[in-house]
């Protein structure tokens, strides 16, 4: 048995244990054993076995015993194959001790130390445990890909809990890769409108086709990472419609399908943002299309990197319809209902700077399918993560798609496809599904089939899942963010909130305002833009005092900026420029006349210089409550530092104050604060990652090996 831990030294072991079923076999070539017309030599000693799934960029096949035959063994197996010329490595392989689901190493590492560490003393703490570095990952301050000694084995496990337990190293992982599972399942698209299909009125869409009176979601990237999109496809034409494409498995900027499997994310991409020109819209059909093909096993450092790109390219929003294997939605017994999948660091930091650091700070709308196993949320660490938002499948009936996940997670729902099923008395659904993009000349779900789409095979009528629902939620947020693209994620956040229509309320268990089966309900697109237009406000007024008032060790320092006006405040924004050599130390907070402190800043980034920031309530949710409170007296900005050795000064402050608008138009009843945009996903029967407290560290001077 061998473990490892995400979210530091203090975080969550997640333990593996040896296989008898299993094994994994890497040739030389990167050429599946199986591939060809002619059956290759080494495939002797696979009799008895089937594949289960591969790692077409490693070159990686798992293959499971599949005979009670005693004579046929994983470890005769094992030793014929690593006797021919084209095997690499044929090996053991691990797995999730409650689910039995395979689990493979890669002998690769994923590493951060603390921020204040230095490049050179980095190096030499990896080269010191016997590790070479690979690359830096650029979208991480101090963090790193590196290889273990190949052929190592399971050694990788011991040289991370070696490398974890240096001084100043953050979080340590070895890369470790698992069954990914996709998330699927004009008068058409009853998703978009109330529609007739098939003789039969169909009323349960998300109302796209009124919010297209309004915004097609133009000036807005949508970023689909998946296992690739036919860009050629008509309903992705125009000069302007592809931006930033890329293949993660080859390292390129060709995203097109390249196995006769890769059908999914052409789908996924029609249903968010296809033109919707010659047979299919999507929900957002002027929004750009930035396609990523990632076919990378769950968990490894290329998911992380699809993500991270997304970013860097300019995604305003990132669907994502994959996940960890499901559970068979049928089956209550299937022990994947009741087995936690952990989210690696790796990934949650790619995730966490998308929303940190995209969209010039106000960062990306993360939309991420729910999963299709009928099974709690909770215990997929993927979509549980707080900086993205789980999404539910509805149907054409306005009810639970019967396979879609459900729990306290769930942000809301989008109309999807389902199926009959007699034991659990669900009714078959009224129409086949969603009517989408398909891969051209009948090389995707149609093959030129009328009764499967189109017959010349470049639409498919049956498209679902979760894995079309995420793809439908992340164009309404693109509509959004071209009505007003000056909102901070949380703040779509709580306009998609309030846009929600509470559907199936009979069965839908809604506690406030919450369900377990729908998160606020189904997403209402014309709802949605309305509320997403900026208002037109009477008067703001912007105060600015300029200091060089010291920040002393120890102590705590206030500045105070006098505010005389009497209006009912509606927002107020905080600007603050500080001068300081290591702002972890520093906790700095707002206090408004005759109210509590708010912390702005409490001792993120370690050893970085310097805090220029501006604050909102989209930041700060907290900074709603300030909504309707009287402004007049001192506003107090104070700063403490609560460590030795590094000074600084507070060289200015800002106050942004806004107040009631003119003609305030009132779209909604509903007025819940942004902080409630985002309920957080209640603990997960086995615990997820767990991130370390900001600021827990004390900065360290001299690094050396911990023990």
């Amino acid at each position: 048995m061998v473990s490892v831990v995400y979210g530091g030294a203090n975080g969550s072991v997640y333990k593996l244990e040896q296989s008898s079923q299993f094994m994994a076999v890497r040739t030389r070539s990167k050429r599946s054993l199986l591939s060809g017309p002619v059956p290759r030599q080494e495939c002797e000693a696979l009799q008895g076995f089937e594949m289960c799934f591969s790692i077409p960029e490693a070159g990686v096949e798992i293959f499971e015993k599949r005979t009670s035959s005693r004579s046929i063994t994983v470890k005769k197996a094992k030793a014929s194959l690593r006797n021919q010329a084209d095997v690499r490595f044929a090996g053991s392989v691990l797995m999730d001790g409650n689910s039995s689901e395979p689990v493979i190493y890669t002998e690769n590492i994923f590493v951060k130390f603390e921020d204040g560490i230095e490049q050179p003393q980095c190096r030499a703490v990896i080269a010191e445990v016997g590790l070479t570095v690979k690359r830096r990952i650029d979208y991480l301050h101090n963090a790193w890909f590196v290889a273990a000694p190949e052929g190592c084995g399971q050694v990788v496990f011991e040289l991370a809990e070696k490398l974890l337990k240096y001084s100043g190293v953050e979080f340590c992982h070895p890369e470790l890769v698992r069954r990914k599972g996709r998330r699927q399942i004009f008068n058409q698209q009853w998703h978009l409108k109330s529609t007739t299909v098939n003789g039969i009125s169909i009323s349960a869409g998300s109302q796209v086709d009124k919010a297209h009176e309004t915004s097609r979601g133009a000036g807005t990237v949508i970023a689909v990472i998946d296992d690739g999109v036919d860009i050629d496809h008509p309903e992705f034409s125009g000069a302007s419609k592809i931006i930033a494409p890329a293949d993660f498995q080859f390292r390129s900027d060709n995203p097109r399908p390249k196995h006769s499997s890769d059908n999914h994310g052409t789908a996924c991409a029609g249903v968010a943002c296809a033109n919707g020109s010659l047979g299919a819209s999507g929900v957002a059909p002027e929004a750009r299309l930035m396609p990523i093909r990632n076919v990378s096993s769950l968990g490894s450092q290329a998911e992380a990197d699809a993500i991270a790109w997304a970013v860097d390219q300019g995604a305003d929003v990132i669907s994502c319809s994959w996940g960890p294997a499901d559970g068979r939605w049928w089956d209550p017994s299937d022990p994947r209902h009741n087995t936690f999948a952990p989210l690696p660091d790796s990934t949650r930091l790619a995730i966490e700077h998308a929303t940190q650091n995209g969209r010039q700070g106000k960062g990306c709308v993360i939309m991420w399918a729910a999963g299709n196993g009928n099974e709690d949320v909770g215990m997929d660490g993927y979509a549980i993560n707080p900086n993205v938002f789980a999404v539910a499948a509805c149907n054409d009936s306005g009810k639970r798609s019967i396979y879609s996940d459900w729990g306290d997670a769930i942000f809301c729902a989008f109309p999807s496809n389902d199926f009959g099923h007699g034991l659990f008395n669900h009714p078959d659904p009224l129409t086949p599904g969603i009517w989408t993009t398909d891969r051209r000349h009948g090389a995707g779900y149609n093959d030129g089939d009328l009764a499967k789409g189109d017959i010349e095979g470049q639409f498919t009528n049956s498209f679902g899942g979760t894995s079309s629902a995420a793809p439908g939620a992340a164009g309404v947020a693109a509509l959004v963010l071209s009505i007003n693209p000056d909102l901070h994620w949380q703040q779509v956040a709580d306009v998609l909130r309030r846009s929600c229509d509470a559907i199936d309320t009979t069965n839908g268990n809604y506690q406030n305002g919450r369900s377990p089966l729908y998160g606020y309900g189904r997403i209402n697109a014309q709802t949605a833009v309305q509320l997403a237009q900026p208002q037109q406000l009477t008067d703001s007024i912007t105060i600015t005092g300029m200091f060089m008032e010291p920040i002393v060790d120890m102590q705590t320092t206030n500045v105070s900026l006098a505010v005389a006006d009497s209006r009912e405040l509606v927002s107020a924004k905080v600007s603050v420029d500080l001068q300081h050599s290591w702002i972890g130390d520093l906790t700095v907070s707002l206090i408004p006349p005759g109210g509590d402190a708010i912390i702005l800043h409490d001792r993120e980034g370690s050893g970085k210089n310097d805090i220029k920031r501006s604050y909102d309530a989209g930041i700060i949710p907290e900074l709603s409550a300030l909504a309707g409170t009287p402004v007049t007296g001192d506003w107090k900005l104070e700063v403490t530092d609560h460590a030795f050795r590094d000074q600084g000064f507070i060289r200015e402050f800002t106050l942004e104050l806004v107040f009631e608008a003119v003609s305030r138009r009132k779209v909604s009843s509903k007025s819940e604060s942004a902080s409630a945009a985002r309920k957080k996903p209640a603990k997960p029967k086995k615990p997820a990652s767990a991130r370390k407290a900001a600021g827990s560290r004390r900065k360290t001077r001299s690094r050396r090996k911990a023990g």
